[in-house]
């Protein structure tokens, strides 16, 4: 159904504070007249929040400043006030034990932000990989109008004349000195190489891959998710965006009018045609959860099954976010599903425009880096959702990053209680373990790490390494980072640390692993399996007070987007009452 604007003029949200001569009014509007702000900006044209991220404890955020500045250009010349506020911001290169953990609570910052302060639109200014969906939460719990501006990734990084992407080199070299191919002076030559701009991971990580989840959902301006961070047109879609949510709040439209199950399905089959993070699955169910959407795992493997992989980005293939800009981005990539028949052409973006008209005209200027179908990286990309008796509530993996060859495996498991067990053996030549095992790791879910930790690409043990092996199967109920690549099963569900069956799993259970068939077995009898979790006991430390205490009471399970049980489908009141 196509969206009808509201009519125009009408009072707005923010009039509840301004528009009056009452004692409240006057109160409202006196204060903020100390920044020196003239009467008519109080005259009841649209209040637009700048929500901003930056900090310089989030590097992939760190130039939003500049960037909220142009927004305000923007708000400025159609009409509206701007009004820029800060929201915790969780930065994943710095944030310990990791940023998962305070997602959920940056979103309850940014919903009881803009709940309880007189906006009537606000501009999403996010980068790193949780900002994203953390601010996308929050502001579709309140349910007015917003629009998505990313910060873009960095440049593309260079090292001994080889591109080097941010995170999956990384992982790479860091094998690579424990396979005694690379020393460790050249590694630490190889750290200027990694970051040399501002802006995000250049490779198609989790933050580029939550940027593509944006605009594929309609949430940013056509273009958004490619622009590299130090290019003029990032400044240029900033400004755009902050013109084009002045509109958006005179015509009313508001996130539940964009985010519907249409739009999560072509966010699905986009993240499976970028070759995305398996990430953007626990994010993508926790904002459905937001706007009442009933999606799960089992629509994430429907939608997502037969879609190609064509972008040929790191970690699945060869080029970094820099070319995929080059190339057209990802309009591009949607245009393509549209022309494939994969595409719900009629949903609504933020531009008032459908998806399908945002990008019937691009054109793809390289087709090595947005590939023919016939040429893609994978047949079957998005996210293969596997279940059986070691997972019933499903486990992901991600086919783009994996090994063909691993794909349907069988092996003797080798277990790891948590991620400390396995820092402890894995460098351990007496490990007893090779290339035909599968590697368990334990208690890094959601309850167990806490927060999920992107440790689930476990490295390989230098033994095995050495023998120039690069990938074998990894199972665990942890997360990976969008950058990491290889046959790793994640976010295994109910995880350990909640009684699932992989806390009872031991060394030398044979695990098969069929991706083809979506199967994950542990092959034991059930009696055998029901005894073992009769008889299990949670051995993971449970915080004692504050948020942790509250994070590991209230968050559910990775399966349906690891949000916290209070707030799913919850929305409160717009427009708070008045305490003065």
């Amino acid at each position: 159904m196509a969206f009808k604007p509201a009519k125009w003029p009408r009072k707005l949200r923010s009039t509840e504070w301004f528009g009056g001569t009452s004692r409240d009014h006057i109160y409202h509007r006196s204060w903020m007249k100390n920044q020196g702000l003239p009467d008519d900006l109080f005259d009841g044209r649209p209040v637009i929040g700048i929500c901003n991220t930056w900090s310089q404890l989030t590097p992939c955020n760190a130039h939003l400043r500049d960037l909220a500045e142009r927004v305000k250009h923007g708000i400025y010349e159609a009409g509206g006030f701007p009004v820029e506020f800060p929201v915790f911001s969780t930065g994943e290169s710095t944030l310990r034990p990791t940023a998962m953990m305070f997602r959920n609570l940056a979103s309850m910052d940014v919903e009881e932000a803009i709940r309880g302060t007189p906006l009537d639109g606000v501009v999403l200014l996010v980068g790193c990989d949780k900002t994203t969906p953390s601010l996308l939460m929050g502001a579709a719990s309140v349910d007015i109008p917003a629009i998505v501006v990313t910060g873009g990734p960095m440049l593309n990084g260079w090292f001994q004349g080889e591109r080097v992407g941010s995170g999956t080199h990384l992982w790479k070299f860091s094998e690579a000195v424990k396979a005694g191919e690379m020393t460790q002076e050249e590694f630490l030559e190889a750290e200027a190489a990694m970051s040399r701009s501002p802006g995000s991971c250049n490779t198609m990580g989790t933050a580029s891959t939550m940027a593509s989840m944006a605009e594929a959902l309609g949430m940013a301006l056509s273009g958004n998710a490619a622009i590299p961070a130090v290019d003029s047109r990032r400044r240029v879609i900033a400004h755009l965006s902050g013109r084009r949510i002045v509109q958006m709040v005179k015509d009313d439209l508001k996130p539940s009018d964009i985010l519907t199950r249409e739009a999560f399905e072509n966010a699905i089959r986009t993240n499976g045609a970028i070759g995305g993070s398996t990430n953007a699955v626990i994010h993508l169910l926790a904002i459905a959860g937001r706007v009442g959407i009933d999606l799960s795992l089992d629509d994430w493997d429907k939608a997502g099954r037969d879609i190609p992989t064509i972008v040929n980005l790191m970690p699945s293939g060869k080029y970094l976010m820099e070319e995929f800009f080059y190339a057209g981005g990802l309009p591009v990539v949607i245009k393509r599903l549209g022309e494939a028949g994969m595409l719900n052409k009629d949903a609504i973006t933020v531009s008032g425009e459908t998806m399908w008209d945002q990008v019937r005209d691009v054109k793809n200027w390289n087709e090595d880096v947005i590939l023919p179908a016939e040429k893609a990286l994978t047949s079957q990309g998005g996210i293969a959702v596997l279940k059986g008796n070691l997972a019933p509530n499903g486990a992901v993996l991600k086919p783009s990053a994996a090994s063909p060859h691993l794909m349907q495996h069988k092996g003797r498991a080798v277990v790891f209680e948590d991620i400390d067990d396995y820092k402890a053996k894995i460098n351990d030549d007496a490990l007893d373990i090779d290339e035909t095992c599968v590697m368990v790791l334990k208690n890094c879910g959601p309850k167990g790490y806490p927060g999920m930790s992107e440790v689930g690409n476990m490295g390989l043990p230098p033994k095995v390494l050495k023998k120039g092996i690069t990938d074998m199967v990894r199972i665990s109920d942890a997360r990976m980072s969008g950058t990491a690549y290889g046959t790793v099963v994640l976010h295994t569900s109910p995880e350990a640390a909640a009684g699932g069956p992989l806390a009872v799993v031991k060394d030398g259970d044979m695990i098969e692993l069929d991706v083809a068939n979506r199967t994950i077995h542990l092959d034991i009898s059930e009696q055998e399996l029901s005894a073992r979790l009769a008889a299990w006991k949670p051995s993971h430390h449970v915080p004692d007070s504050g948020y942790a205490r509250l994070f590991h009471d209230h968050v559910q399970g990775a399966n349906t987007g690891a949000d916290f049980d209070f707030l799913k489908g919850c929305r409160g009141s717009a427009v708070p009452k008045d305490s003065h």
